[in-house]
């Protein structure tokens, strides 16, 4: 695979211009200019006018494929930004039978709106389900605009799985124009996942939490869609190897995506090697249901990064979060505190291998709250401000003895979790105090509340990480975990990042698809 991005045009241009004798060239996605001086004998030469280039990188494809739903794609002209001119092929608005959208050189497909995949089979399976599947092949780039953004309904799924070297792109309309900064967000909806697993906090006042009646509406969707019921083992698809950039469009306050939400997903959803760039909103946001998901990248949220709610079990491994400078809430919130607290089934969230880089000065790094169970292992807190306390915990619910009866596993746990923060605790509501929550923090196993983190190139493991002892057993929680020798997200002996993953200010990797301003080219 070969993937260009706009640095890379940058980087031809001035070379090719410098050849010419070019005074300076406009840089694309900086706004500045780059000088090139040469050096001249006297008497100088009459400069000669240098040629524009013409060539691009991208030409349109000649149309749009041929899908096997009916509604099929409607073909929308062109769309030219710094990579090139692009053929537009917009989906339908609901996916009616099972559809792939196959990658086609100079393709990009557009969301025209609230994108369903089939229709919503109600909370549990009574043989009405449409059971569409919409498979997305690797390399594929989808955009939208406002309002617009992707919804799986309950009894239908998706196959989105991308590759290390070609992974599937849902960004903003204005990514593909060239318009956006390192700062650009909440310019499109996100992608959701709505399932049939157990919720909290339903929609309807009488119904009983965890059951089939109780379900929730999607935010932000301005057309009813609810997610819930009572199949633990639900499918809602796969995906894999994903990037999903500037979203969280704004509907109305508190009406809002993220770049990935799910609602009441099973144990039968598969999702790794995830990135969320520059949300708006949360980074992500679990409700409800089961999430077992690996190998996560939340770059630049301007809320919480990691947002679990309305008893969802997650685990979580391979966690890379990071802020931008003095943007962002906090990196975890963990449920909330509504009066809600003791229905069932309880949040239970499970985080290991994480690595967590606070750039905002704000209340707290990890905030647990809302009667929620809550496990942290094998990671490292990093508090760049100097200014921001690691951990808070808020409510007398979240903090007491386990009880089966309540489905409570007790206080939140931490096993083999260094803290590199000035101040390392903070009081929390409901009467939860700095030094309840340190003594929670020191009944675990292998912690370190006075360490110094060596993370190198702003994400990836260094000594210190890497040599880390002891290392919580995570198998021990569940089978999802995989027993590993390091804390924190990124070993320097495996750096998952490569590839598939764009560069932004939060974090930068290289050898991948480039800068997230740019549009790749496969």
């Amino acid at each position: 695979m070969t993937t260009l991005s706009r640095s890379l045009i940058l980087g031809v241009s001035v070379m090719t211009l410098a050849a010419c004798g070019a005074d300076e060239i406009v840089s694309p996605g900086t706004g500045g200019n780059v000088t090139i001086n040469n050096v001249t004998n006297n008497p100088a030469p009459t400069p000669t006018p240098s040629p524009t280039p013409t060539a691009t990188l991208v030409t349109p494809a000649n149309g749009c494929p041929t899908i096997a739903d009916p509604q099929g794609l409607t073909d929308e002209g062109t769309i030219t930004g710094p990579e090139g001119e692009w053929r537009v092929c917009a989906t339908p608005d609901r996916f009616n039978v099972s559809s792939t959208l196959p990658r086609v050189d100079g393709l990009l497909y557009r969301l025209p709106g609230q994108v369903n995949v089939g229709t919503d089979g109600g909370p549990a399976d009574v043989g009405a389900d449409t059971d569409v599947e919409l498979t997305i092949e690797p390399g594929v780039i989808i955009y939208a605009s406002g309002s617009s953004f992707l919804n799986v309904n309950r009894g239908n799924s998706i196959d989105a799985n991308g590759t290390a070297s070609m992974p599937i792109i849902f960004t903003s309309r204005d990514n593909i124009l060239g318009l956006n900064n390192e700062n650009s967000s909440g310019q499109w909806g996100g992608v959701v996942l709505s399932g049939r697993a157990p919720v909290t906090d339903c929609f309807q006042p009488a119904a009983v939490p965890g059951t089939v009646d109780c379900e929730r509406q999607v935010e932000g969707a301005a057309a009813p869609t609810f997610f819930g019921g009572a199949t633990n083992d639900d499918s809602s698809g796969s995906l894999s190897y994903v990037q999903i950039r500037y979203s969280g469009f704004v509907l109305s306050g508190d009406n809002e995506l993220q770049s990935l939400t799910t609602g009441g997903t099973g144990t039968g959803t598969s999702m790794s090697y995830i990135q969320s760039v520059n949300s708006s909103d949360d980074g992500v946001e679990f409700f409800g249901g089961f999430v077992n998901l690996d190998h996560l990248i939340v770059a630049g949220a301007e809320d919480d990064s990691l947002d679990t709610d309305t008893g969802v079990k997650a685990n979580l491994q391979y966690v890379l979060v990071a802020q931008r400078d003095g943007i962002g809430d906090a990196i975890i919130e963990a449920d909330s505190n509504n009066g809600l607290e003791d229905q069932t089934p309880r949040q239970n969230t499970q985080v290991s291998n994480f690595t967590f880089i606070q750039r905002k000065t704000d209340d707290q790094v990890v905030r647990i709250r809302g009667g929620a169970d809550y496990g942290l292992s094998n990671g490292v807190i990093f508090d760049a401000t100097g200014a921001t306390p690691c951990i808070r915990i808020d409510l007398d619910e979240t903090i007491r003895a386990a009880n089966a009866g309540l489905d409570d596993v007790g206080p939140p746990t931490f096993n083999s979790v260094a803290l590199d923060c000035t101040t390392n605790f903070r009081d929390g509501s409901g009467g939860v105090t700095a030094a309840q929550a340190e003594a929670i923090f020191d009944a675990g196993t292998g912690n370190d509340k006075a360490y110094t983190h060596s993370i190198v190139n702003g994400y990836l493991n260094g000594a210190n990480e890497d040599g880390y002892a002891p290392i919580f057993d995570a198998t021990a929680l569940s089978s999802f975990f995989d027993t590993v020798t390091f804390i924190g997200a990124v070993s320097a002996a495996d750096d998952w990042t490569q590839g598939w993953t764009c560069d932004s200010a939060a974090l930068t990797f290289g050898n991948n698809t480039g800068s997230c301003l740019g549009i790749p080219v496969f």
